[in-house]
Parts: structure tokens; C-alpha cells; sequence
């Protein structure tokens, strides 16, 4: 009889403990497998932490703890999940961002492995057939039999689905002439790239490759402008790593980024790269873990969650855009790739690459103080100048084109002039949709989401409208359901909108839209950065996708409809956002032999986060930022987390709320600030209220055994949610 401690699936904090079940069956069993027990009357799954042999009986047990056991029912797995480097990997970030561990564990886990009922109707492995010859006797078989056999004999092997006759190779396997092989099928089939000359290394990118490999630090921040070939120090890093006999792990920040960079590691290392993103279908997921667990790889390039990838002996884990807001999840277990890269970096004595040309001000101030080994590549690698940038105030009428509200008269021009060069252009806007409110001229009445509380966006393209936020949808209405008017106004713009003018005012001109609508169909993200890259149009137009990493070489124009959005939000971070948004997409311009040119329209044009970033000047940023978050006390001066109370009922939510500030309080810890509790931007989801309690600190040890205690009093007896980010993005 074995004594088993398992985690539920359930993720709620009143059952984020272990629970005792029995079993007595002959299979071996073991901690890190999934099992199915009964739990409160239904069938689940439940994760192995613990196994111990017992000689007791179950009545002896019982009548010992006062409880009540259930016996296993099935063992699913019969090799543990993940790894001993996992496993601690695990527990660390469940201890630092205080969060069950079973939902980290789910987080780790792709679909098919996720300790979860859910997961048992995932892709499993799949199998191919493939037939050969046993034994080439032709006696006695038919002339179409001998033709089969020969066939297969001929190819050594072949595929069973790719024989034309079933009752032929159904007799051939009757009589023993052949046999099946199953082998493992891939689903994710990886594109196949000629190769090409690895290129040299400028004098600059050498150096840095030089400090890098002599240098025993653990964290290097790599700060290169754009267009200074970070990508192929990348590579060389990469190269030098594997030739150490150890593996490497490749991040990037946006899904519509990591086909530029598989193709630069395929290339570079065929036959040796796994893939590892979010737009992967569950199957190709398991698949590519599969391939990871089983060593068949020594490169993986992907998204956030393949930091969890489960590569064995690293050397190398390297952050592409360090500075990129989604590296953080903003849903439980609210983990930071960063975070957890260094603490994966330490587990294997690896090195961490954070690169960026615009670093995150944590990140900067870190290896301003040598926390990090700084790296720099000051220019870009063909020597070309950074693009001329034009601020456009479109405040001044004398910017206003009388054919455009969208456009001024410098960009349209700067448009008219790419266009007859037959050169390409971007025009960036950070927002998509055609119409950002619609309102409705009688009473004014704001069509906004029932969940969230802001704007709903209107879409053209499907005559829909739908909250960016929470992802609700609605039709677009006949009339105001406030007073039933049919008169509606649109107001505002987006992506599509953008679109439309430039079909309008350029009609010979050929468009391509990248946005989070245009790529809802996976496979869009690389076709129509492909087509764009292939010269298969004129004019890029998207969001933040397309202002990141991307090479277009006859790109000469960048366009930021309005560089003012973000500006207003409501958090300590939109200067820093605003800036690195405009530089990073002013840095796609003129990347090639020809000068580029940039044109920022700004109602706008004096604050210090356009104008810097027109000038591609991140230090004087820096600096200037850092004063402003060193007066407000933000980060990096503090460390941040923050208390999410959430519920059906306000009342109850902010006393709650009220509650946990002085809760906090009342320990009187140096150097903490408890602020709040506040609204948040967004009061209302999913038709819950929700309050914010804010902890400023210096030292987080100081801080976590009171958020600890806060989860286990209030988060148990409450009936309202209770939610802990730590380091949080946006408050």
C-alpha cells in the first residue's frame, strides 16, 4: 500500500495544499506523475508531490488522522513531467510570485501534459507507418503483389498511406512478406531555407562577442541601436555555446517576430531548432516538448513560455527586446521571462543575454551599477546613418491637409515621394480597428463593453464591435438603446481606418495590414511579413507588431500616425512606452543602402518622450526618467507589488480592499508604502469590481511573509478574489 500526496487541479488558494490518497495497484507510481482521483464527488486530476510506503490499512490510517481516504483510480504518466531543474524552477517562482504551484505547473506544461482534466483530450502522440521488407520470397504471390513488394524493397521503406492498394499489402503483411514500422510523426513541419554564407563579424560586434566569452558574469545587457546587427552576435554567441557541447535558448517578445528569428536559427543550426510559441496548434506543441525532453534539439527559439522549455545542460539563454511588456504575464502566475531566464541561468551556471536597443529602466539601471555587464553597439553595422526624423505638429494648420484628417501635408508628401521611387513605407498607429468610439449624436450615449467598462472599437471589416480589452463582441447597432436614435458617429481611428485613406489617397498603391486582427489566422503573421519583405507592397500598416526587429531593405519611410497615444495612460510607464514604441519603429527605416526618413504627427511636439526618441537619444531619456520616477518613488527606485481584490459585490471589495492596506500598516516595515486602496484603469470585468492595493519596498523578504499571510487569512476566508502581482507592469 502506498501513501500518495497530490495536488488537485484546482487552482484556488482554500485548496492550494496537498492531498493524501491511497494505492494498491501493481503499477509504479511516482511524484511528478498525473493521476485521476475522485475529488468532492467528481473525477480530476490530480499531480504527485509525494510517495511514501505504508503497512497500514485504510481503517487504520483513517482511525489514526480522523480522515477519510480515496484510492487512486488511474496513473497516467509513467515517467515524472518534468525534470529535477523544473521542479525546483517551480517552487521558486511559486514562492516568489506566491502562486499555487499547481498553476505553475500548468503554466510549464504544454496542453497535452498539463496537470488538468482538460488535458486528457489533447493531442497525444501520433504515429506514421511506414512498411518494409521481411522476407523476398516471391513465391506463390501475384504479379501486383510482386510489383508492391519490389517497390518497397526498391525504397527500402515506404510510407503505408502511400501505397494506392490496402487489400495488396494486407495479403503481403498476411503472408510475412513485409512488416510495419510506426514511427513518431512530426506535426510541425519547420521550413527549409538554402544556405547562405555565415557573414563576418564587424569590428564592433566582434568586440562584443569577445567580452562576452572572456567575461564571468552571469546577466549581460546588450544595448545596440537599431539596425547594429544584434541578431547575428545572437548567432555567433549561439554557434559558440553549442561547439561548448552545451544548448541555448532563444526569446523573442512577439509571436510576429519569431519566424524572422526561426529563420535566422534554422538557417544557421539545421536540423538542431524547436519551436515553442503560443500559435503553435496543442499537437505541434507536444510534439516540439517531446523533442525538446528527448534531446533532440539544441536550440529553442520562441515566445514567454518557452523559457520552460525543457532543454538539459544550457549555456546560453538569450531575451531579444528585453524591454517588452510581454515577457510579463499578466494573468496568474504573473512570472517575468526575465526573472525566471536568470534564475534558469543560475540552475545551469548559463550565461543570460538581455538585448535591446530601448533596455527597460530596470534593466539600464541594473548595469549602471554593474549588476549587469553592460554591452554596447553604437552603430549600425552597414555604417548608415540613423533615419532623419521630422516631428509634424498637428496642432499648427499649417500641417493640416485639407484631403486628409489622418495624414499632414509632410507625410503625404514624404508618401508621394517613396511611392514614384517605387521604396516602401510603414505607418505605424498602436491602435487597430476602424473607429476607436462610436457614439450617438442625440444623447450622447457611449457604446462601451459590459465587462470592462471602456470604448468598444469599431471594425469595419466584419461590422462588428468589440472591446481590445476582454475580447467581447457585439453587433453593430441599428440604433442608441438609450433613446433609439439611428444617427451614430464614429470618431477616432485605427489600423483599418489608416487603410482606407491610404486606398483612398494612393489607389495605385498596394497595402498590407499587421495587426492582432489581420493575424487572428496563424499563418498570417510570416506571409505577410514575407510578401511585404518580397516587395509584394508598397505600404506596411499595423501596430506595435510591426515597429520590432523586423529587416525590410527598401524601407525609406516611416510614418507614426499619432505618436500621442499612450501618452494619457493612466500608469507610471507610458513616457518609457511612448518612447521605445517610436524609436523602435523609427529604427526600421533606412536600414539598407538607402537613407531613411521619419515623420512623428504629435499634437505632442515638445515632450521629452517624442522628441528623444525623434532623436534616437536614450540616454538623455534615461536620465531625464530616472529623475521622474526617483520623485515619485516607482521603480527602479522601488520594488512593486499589487493586491487585486475582485468581486460581485463593491461594497464588500473595497472594505476588503481597505482592510489589506491596514493590514499591511500595522507592521510598520521600514521602507514600505502601502498605497490605496485605488481603482484601477479598468474598474469592471466579467461584471466583477475591482479595487488595487499598492506596497512600494526596498527589500522584498521584508514584504513577502505578510503577502503570504494576507493569501492565507483573507484569501481563504473570503468570498470575494484575491490576486498578488508581483512586480506588475501596469497598476
Amino acid at each position: 500500500m502506498k501513501l500518495v500526496e497530490i495536488l488537485t487541479e484546482y487552482t484556488s488558494l482554500t485548496l492550494n495544499r496537498p492531498f493524501s490518497y491511497l494505492y494498491d495497484g501493481d503499477e509504479k507510481i511516482d511524484a511528478g506523475y498525473r493521476v485521476k482521483v475522485t475529488f468532492n464527488n467528481r473525477e480530476i486530476v490530480g499531480y504527485v508531490t509525494k510517495v511514501e510506503e505504508t503497512n497500514k490499512t485504510p481503517i487504520e490510517l483513517e482511525e489514526e488522522t480522523g480522515l477519510k481516504y480515496g484510492f487512486i483510480e488511474e496513473i497516467i504518466d509513467h515517467t515524472p513531467l518534468l525534470n529535477d531543474d523544473l521542479l525546483s524552477l517551480a517552487e521558486q517562482i511559486s514562492s516568489y510570485y506566491l502562486s499555487p504551484k499547481i498553476k505553475v505547473l500548468q503554466t510549464m506544461l504544454p496542453p497535452s501534459l498539463s496537470p488538468k482534466s482538460s488535458a486528457l483530450k489533447k493531442p497525444k502522440i501520433a504515429y506514421e507507418d511506414y512498411l518494409y521488407v521481411v522476407n523476398e520470397d516471391e513465391t506463390g504471390l501475384t504479379n501486383k503483389q510482386i510489383e508492391i513488394l519490389r517497390l518497397i524493397k526498391n525504397e527500402g521503406r515506404v510510407l503505408k498511406k502511400e501505397v494506392n492498394s490496402a487489400s495488396i499489402v494486407s495479403k503481403l503483411l498476411l503472408s510475412k512478406r513485409i512488416a510495419i514500422q510506426k514511427e513518431e510523426k512530426r506535426r510541425l513541419k519547420l521550413p527549409t531555407y538554402e544556405e547562405k554564407e555565415i557573414p563576418s563579424l564587424t569590428v564592433d560586434q566582434q568586440k562584443v562577442v569577445d567580452e562576452f566569452i572572456d567575461s564571468d558574469d552571469e546577466v549581460y545587457l546588450l544595448q545596440g541601436v537599431t539596425g547594429s546587427g544584434k541578431s547575428e552576435v545572437y548567432l555567433s554567441l549561439s554557434d559558440y555555446v553549442l561547439k561548448q557541447g552545451k544548448t541555448v535558448l532563444m526569446l523573442v517578445p512577439e509571436i510576429s517576430l519569431t519566424p524572422m528569428m526561426n529563420e535566422y536559427f534554422i538557417r544557421r543550426f539545421k536540423g538542431e531548432v524547436a519551436i515553442l510559441h503560443s500559435e503553435l496548434t496543442p499537437a505541434e506543441k507536444y510534439d516540439e516538448y517531446r523533442k525538446i525532453s528527448k534531446g533532440e534539439c539544441r536550440v529553442v527559439v520562441g515566445a514567454r513560455s518557452a523559457i520552460f522549455a525543457p532543454l538539459e545542460n544550457i549555456g546560453l539563454i538569450i531575451l531579444d527586446e528585453e524591454h517588452v511588456e510581454s515577457y510579463k504575464q499578466d494573468t496568474p502566475p504573473f512570472y517575468h521571462a526575465r526573472e525566471v531566464a536568470i534564475i534558469r541561468g543560475k540552475m545551469h551556471h548559463a550565461k543570460v543575454l538581455l538585448g535591446s536597443a530601448t533596455p527597460s529602466l530596470e534593466s539600464k539601471a541594473r548595469a549602471s551599477k554593474n549588476v549587469y555587464h553592460l554591452l554596447s553597439l553604437d552603430k549600425r553595422i552597414n555604417q548608415q546613418p540613423l533615419p532623419k526624423t521630422t516631428i509634424v505638429n498637428l496642432a499648427d494648420y499649417r500641417n493640416i491637409d485639407r484631403d486628409s484628417y489622418i495624414f499632414s501635408l509632410p507625410l503625404r508628401k514624404a508618401l508621394s515621394r517613396v511611392l514614384e521611387n517605387h521604396e516602401q513605407a510603414i505607418l505605424l498607429i498602436n491602435r487597430r480597428g476602424y473607429s476607436t468610439t462610436l457614439t450617438c449624436r442625440k444623447c450622447g450615449h457611449i457604446f462601451r463593453c459590459p465587462n470592462c467598462g471602456i470604448s468598444l472599437t469599431y471594425h469595419r471589416i466584419d461590422n462588428l464591435l468589440k472591446c481590445h480589452h476582454c475580447g467581447h463582441i457585439e453587433l453593430y447597432p441599428s440604433s442608441c438603446p438609450k433613446c433609439g436614435s439611428e444617427s451614430l458617429l464614429k470618431t477616432g481611428f485605427g489600423t483599418e481606418r489608416i487603410e482606407d485613406e491610404v486606398k483612398k489617397l494612393y489607389p495605385n498603391a498596394r497595402t498590407l495590414r499587421l495587426d492582432s486582427d489581420s493575424a487572428k489566422i496563424r499563418t498570417k503573421i510570416p506571409s505577410i511579413v514575407e510578401s511585404f519583405r518580397n516587395k509584394e507592397a508598397d505600404i506596411l500598416i499595423g501596430t506595435q507588431m510591426i515597429a520590432k526587429g523586423h529587416d525590410f531593405p527598401d524601407v525609406t519611410l516611416v510614418g507614426i500616425v499619432l505618436a500621442d497615444i499612450g501618452l494619457s495612460m493612466p500608469t507610471y510607464r507610458s513616457n518609457e512606452r511612448v518612447f521605445q514604441l517610436i524609436t523602435q519603429a523609427v529604427g526600421r527605416s533606412g536600414r539598407n543602402d538607402k537613407k531613411g526618413e521619419a515623420f512623428i504627427q504629435t499634437y505632442n511636439p515638445t515632450h521629452y518622450a517624442i522628441t528623444l526618441a525623434a532623436q534616437q537619444n536614450y540616454n538623455l531619456f534615461y536620465t531625464k526618467e530616472m529623475g521622474m520616477r526617483k520623485i515619485s518613488n516607482y521603480p527602479p527606485y522601488c520594488y512593486v507589488a499589487s493586491i487585486n481584490v475582485s468581486g460581485k459585490n463593491e461594497e464588500k471589495v473595497v472594505n476588503l480592499a481597505f482592510n489589506l492596506a491596514d493590514y499591511i500598516r500595522q507592521y510598520h516595515i521600514d521602507s514600505v508604502d502601502v498605497l490605496g486602496p485605488i481603482t484601477p484603469y479598468l474598474a469592471t470585468y466579467d461584471d466583477n469590481v475591482l479595487r488595487t492595493v499598492i506596497v512600494k519596498y526596498r527589500d522584498y523578504k521584508k514584504v513577502q511573509d505578510v503577502l503570504k499571510k494576507i493569501l492565507s487569512h483573507f484569501g481563504m476566508n473570503s468570498s470575494l478574489n484575491i490576486s498578488i502581482n508581483v512586480d506588475p507592469y501596469n497598476f
